[in-house]
Formats: structure tokens, C-alpha cells, sequence
């Protein structure tokens, strides 16, 4: 990740840090019973939140696994993922500061790897899915959560050109077969997949990340400019909100 890039990244994340802990789409999602059914039995197992934001995925799963180790960009979302699991009694979490694309672990040091609604921020998601790989143990099983590009070309313009207008961090959404193909290309099998939808009401999502007036506006105006396509995939409604795609897709070493 480049300075630049990751000065922008941690702008905009960590003045918001409280508001992602607070934030309904954050805290909650169906995925989170599928990812501590992955884990339940492994009570002494050594876990990477890789792109932790506030924490949920450690709250969730720290108390069927050994340790957890919460790792961001943001010292101010470390902080309030300490605080929050001191007062939740959750005495087995870490947090440990970096980038994605530089894991300051030693190889084969996790059980698992869980990455939610993080890697769209990456400035370089084959080397963060190498060190991924390089990190888990054999056998290790890895679990990204993500906002899924759609296949076509007109959709995918449209769902990337909002992101980056409401957050200037946003480097991509991948679609399904792109995350397929580089995480085989980082050596990692890709060994179960499923999308579910996601309803964003429009004014929390924007507040969220403090987005500007201008592209507020040109948000509003794409969203009412768009094809009949765009706003039936998107089911677009007048107000602004809309849903998407989130991609669960496992991976072994």
C-alpha cells in the first residue's frame, strides 16, 4: 500500500471509528453464524481479523477460539476494539497495527484468516491474499466478506464510480471470478462461495463516512440518471438506497 494511499485510508476510517462500531450493517449480517460455525471446536485456535475496522468479527468469534488477533490500519479503530472487548470481558483479543500487504507475522502463524468488508480498500489485493496465504498454517482456513462487483461492465461502472464518490479510500469491489482468480493465483483453493443481499439506506451510508455535499448531489444524480438495468439490479429507490451483492468465499491452504 502507498503512503499516500494509506493516509487516505486512515483519514477517513479513523475519525469514524465509534460510528463503525455502532453501524447495524457492521455489527450484524447473516455471515457472522457461518463464520463462528466454521470455528466452533476450535477452541485453541489462532485467529487473524485481518482489516479488523471495529471489531465485529472479533467480538463475535473470540469466544470460541483461542486468540484473536485484530490487525488494522487504524490506530483509532484499534483503540476502540481494545476498549470495547476490555469492557465485553474479551481478555483474548490483540490488536497489532499494519497493512494488509505487510503482515508483521511469521509464517504458518493463524488457524484462520476473516476479512469483512475490508478488502475493497487494498491497495493491492494479490500481495494481501500472499501474505494471507503465507501466514496460515497448513490446512488453515481463510474467509473474506466483501461488497461483490456484478459480471457485467454497466453494472460494475456504476457500483464502483458511487463508491469512490462516497468514499475517496475505495479502490475496488471485485466481482465473484475475480476473487476466485486471485486467490488461486496466491496459491490459496478456493473451497465454498455464496452471495447475499444487502439493503444500504442511503443517508446512514453517506453519514458514515462524511461524504461530502457535491458527491452526495452526484450520487442522487447517477442514481436518477442510471438505466432501467442499473436501477432494477440495484433496486434503486428515490431516497438514494439501494442494495448489492456480498460475497462469502472460503479458501484453504
Amino acid at each position: 500500500m502507498t503512503n499516500a494511499h494509506s493516509q487516505v485510508v486512515q483519514k477517513q476510517f479513523g475519525e469514524q471509528a465509534s460510528a463503525y462500531l455502532n453501524s447495524a450493517v457492521h455489527a450484524q449480517g447473516p455471515e457472522f453464524a457461518e463464520l463462528l460455525a466454521a470455528v466452533e471446536g476450535h477452541g485453541s485456535a489462532q485467529l487473524l481479523d485481518l482489516g479488523c475496522g471495529a471489531g465485529h468479527v472479533s467480538f463475535h468469534l473470540a469466544p470460541a477460539v483461542g486468540k484473536v488477533v485484530a490487525y488494522d490500519l487504524s490506530q483509532q479503530m484499534l483503540d476502540v476494539v481494545a476498549q470495547t472487548a476490555d469492557a465485553r470481558g474479551l481478555g483474548n483479543i490483540e490488536t497489532v497495527l499494519g497493512a494488509a500487504e505487510r503482515l508483521p507475522f511469521e509464517d504458518a502463524s493463524f488457524d484462520f484468516v476473516v476479512s469483512r468488508f475490508s478488502a475493497h480498500h487494498w491497495s493491492d489485493l494479490g500481495q494481501a491474499l500472499r501474505e494471507t496465504k503465507r501466514v496460515l498454517k497448513p490446512g488453515g482456513v481463510a474467509a473474506f466478506v466483501d461488497v461483490a462487483a456484478p459480471g457485467l461492465p454497466l453494472l460494475d461502472t456504476h457500483l464502483q464510480t458511487i463508491e469512490l464518490l462516497r468514499d475517496s479510500s475505495h479502490v475496488r469491489n471485485y466481482s465473484p471470478a475475480e476473487w476466485a482468480r486471485q486467490l488461486g493465483e496466491a496459491g490459496l483453493r478456493v473451497t465454498a462461495e455464496k452471495t447475499q443481499r444487502l439493503r444500504l439506506e442511503y443517508q446512514s451510508w453517506v453519514d458514515r463516512m462524511r461524504t461530502p455535499e457535491v458527491f452526495r448531489a452526484a450520487i442522487l444524480e447517477l442514481h436518477r440518471a442510471a438505466s432501467e438495468e442499473v436501477r432494477a439490479y440495484f433496486e434503486i429507490t428515490d431516497d438514494g438506497s439501494f442494495s448489492t451483492d456480498v460475497l462469502l468465499i472460503w479458501a484453504g491452504r
